[in-house]
């Protein structure tokens, strides 16, 4: 292409990239006839049925189907795509899979809203919460903000109090099946990210709120970011061999993945990981692992405590350093059909570029998904190298294990403690996990669009389960040792499953030494 003909084509391209934002943003505020609301609804279920291997595990057909007829009886005037996801996601989440839910429909922001937001701080985002019940708490203000002390309950933000927020956001999350402690730890993470979406990306709130029975108001704004600021982030951006290995975030400032000796020994190796994202994490275990056994630990403590989850591989390799045999991680993992692979919308939202690669790329995913299934007692199966028999490395841990678990931990995480437990290879401490213990849907997604609301359905593919004996408990990984966190614990700085873990640690030693 004449370079020429390029510019005017990019040109073309962008405008058309802003009117497609305007329009979007022009239907959100449509109102949807009530006949379009129930042809929505039907296309939503019709889609599970056809996509989900695994719909009924949580909730029976019978009432499945009473909860999309009860629905379709309650729309009987026009609404907005964001009105009628607050009526269809409480269904969806009343299917009680953690991982199928709606996309809520929010603005959409151009490039030049874009940059601008790029020049400033969040007005949310740099507090850490915690959700009791009704209530929002902060509990951390790393950066001072207005001094606002760990500790403080948000009453209210702009006179609507948090309460009312909570009680509508919480009708939309669901954890698998009937865990109990996965809400909180959940919410407090999405509070903002619904919030935002329904209100748009605002400069100022108003926070009114209590410390210690003292009532206060704040008035928060969206602060530009200094010289300083920008230097640092550019700084931050750069990808040291320290930051790969360790999967550095660099709008936390935090690394993803931490190792290190508790004591000076080293007899007690500590690994923690927030998510389970496979960047450079085979290179992090092996050299973690490698260093264990130079110093013949005898401990190791692995922190997985709100780690939502992520990819299969990496458990599945982390298991290979702490299986002394041979393992198979998962059972082969069912779909619906031998066409679900192909149902994952492989040039959704695409840009122009990616979609011209995604073109020339298009044969060799079609052929490699076509032949990814097999058929067996008359099902469908997903051929996954976690379901093939795996050899321990040369480096693997052969002491005690000690994992760490709660609330947060989901997805991968669950698969990876279930197994653990079953195996008896670790003793598992903290609360139940906010995964089900016997597996869960996802593994890779079928992207559905609603017709008329234009709402995303993102659904999961594959039935992923631990090779285990299965409790069939519909609920999360029970810890061995039943530990639960509180926010004071959090405003003081203690780890109570932690001091647990060195105390028994301690109590080890001391029994070694006396005999």
């Amino acid at each position: 292409m004449h370079f020429k003909n390029y510019f005017i084509f990019l040109l073309i391209f962008t405008l058309a990239s802003c009117v497609s934002v305007k329009k979007y943003n022009e239907q959100q505020k449509v109102c949807i006839p009530p006949e379009k609301l129930k042809e929505d609804v039907d296309f939503a279920y019709s889609k599970l049925k056809e996509t989900h291997p695994q719909l009924y595990w949580y909730i029976s057909k019978q009432d499945l189907d009473y909860k999309f007829d009860s629905l379709k009886r309650t729309i009987s005037e026009p609404l907005t795509p964001l009105q009628f996801y607050f009526k269809l996601q409480p269904v969806i989440a009343g299917i009680r899979e953690g991982h199928l839910s709606l996309r809520i429909p929010s603005k959409m922001i151009s490039k030049k809203e874009i940059k601008t937001l790029e020049g400033k701080k969040g007005m949310f985002s740099r507090f850490g919460y915690y959700v009791n019940d009704n209530r929002l708490f902060i509990v951390e203000n790393k950066d001072s903000i207005q001094h606002i002390p760990p500790g403080t309950e948000i009453l209210s933000i702009d006179k609507i109090p948090v309460s009312e927020y909570i009680r509508r956001y919480r009708k939309l999350i669901s954890s698998d099946g009937f865990n109990t402690t996965f809400h909180p730890y959940y919410l407090k993470d999405v509070f903002f990210n619904y919030y935002v979406a329904e209100k748009g990306y605002e400069d100022h709130a108003t926070l009114e709120t209590v410390y210690k029975g003292q009532k206060k108001t704040y008035e928060l704004t969206r602060e530009a970011k200094s010289e300083d600021d920008l230097k640092k982030e550019k700084e931050n951006k750069k990808r040291t061999e320290e930051k790969k290995v360790n999967d550095y975030i660099a709008i936390s400032n935090s690394y993803n993945r931490n190792f290190k000796f508790l004591d000076q020994d080293s007899t007690i190796a500590y690994i923690k990981v927030k998510s389970f994202s496979s960047d450079y994490s085979a290179k992090f275990y092996q050299k973690a692992f490698t260093k264990i056994k130079k110093a013949g630990s005898s401990y190791l403590v692995i922190d997985i405590r709100n780690n939502y989850g992520g990819s299969l591989q990496e458990i599945n390799n982390l298991y290979a350093y702490l299986s002394p045999e041979p393992y198979t991680l998962i059972r082969p993992s069912q779909v619906t059909s031998a066409t679900s692979p192909l149902k994952t919308n492989y040039f959704r939202k695409t840009g122009f570029l990616p979609y011209v690669l995604k073109t020339l790329a298009y044969p060799a995913f079609f052929f490699g998904q076509t032949f990814s299934t097999y058929k067996k007692d008359g099902k469908f199966y997903y051929k996954n190298k976690a379901d093939k028999p795996s050899r321990p490395s040369k480096y693997v841990f052969t002491g005690k294990v000690f994992v760490l678990i709660n609330g947060g931990s989901f997805s991968a995480s669950s698969i990876f403690s279930a197994k653990l437990k079953n195996d008896k290879r670790a003793v598992l401490v903290g609360e139940e996990t906010g995964g089900a213990n016997d597996g869960t849907v996802a593994g890779f997604y079928s992207y559905q669009t609603l017709p008329n609301s234009r709402i995303d359905l993102p659904i999961g593919v594959l039935l992923v389960q631990p090779n285990i004996n299965f409790t069939d408990t519909k609920k999360g990984v029970v810890p061995d040792v039943k530990i639960s966190e509180t926010m004071q614990d959090l405003l003081d700085g203690k780890d109570p499953e932690m001091d647990w873990i060195m105390k028994e640690i301690k109590k080890e030693k001391s029994g070694k030494q006396q005999r």
